[in-house]
């Protein structure tokens, strides 16, 4: 087993491209908010379920090659998602964000857009700790700490 098969083992590739998907999507979440009060201003987001479906997708097909047990992700992309060989994701916000129309033409729901910026941190937060449980237990095998 080669040093890479240990970093792409098990849910690694995933819970790495869950971390990817919710830091970015935070800095839109994050720019929507900051910009509530501008005029003309329509929040973008990009759908979390497609990116879910991706990322089902992707695992599915590890698993059909291998058995699941390592390997890296081929996520693919789609028109708000997209992937390059090496693993790299780039969001393309386009989902408008829901909100009532004010008369400055500014679409705003701050209670939705605050909830999806604490779902989206949740995410993030799971799939960090999911992370630093798995990579500590590769540390204490290879240190023969188990």
């Amino acid at each position: 087993m080669s040093i890479t098969d240990l970093s792409t083992a098990g849910a690694a590739p995933s819970l790495e491209m869950m971390l990817k998907f919710a830091g970015q999507r935070q800095q839109i979440l994050a720019h929507n908010i900051a910009n509530i009060d501008t005029p003309n201003f329509q929040g973008r987001d990009v759908d979390p379920a497609s990116f879910q479906k991706m990322l089902g997708n992707a695992i599915d097909e590890r698993r059909k090659g291998n058995g699941g047990a390592f390997g890296g992700l081929d996520m693919g992309s789609s028109r708000e998602i997209q992937t390059d060989r090496q693993g790299n994701l780039k969001l393309e916000p386009g989902t408008p964000t829901d909100g009532v129309l004010y008369h400055d033409r500014n679409q705003r729901d701050l209670e939705r857009m605050m909830q999806d910026l604490v779902e989206n941190a949740t995410m993030f937060r799971v799939a960090a700790d999911l992370m630093r449980q798995q990579r500590s237990q590769l540390h204490g095998a290879i240190a023969q700490r188990v």
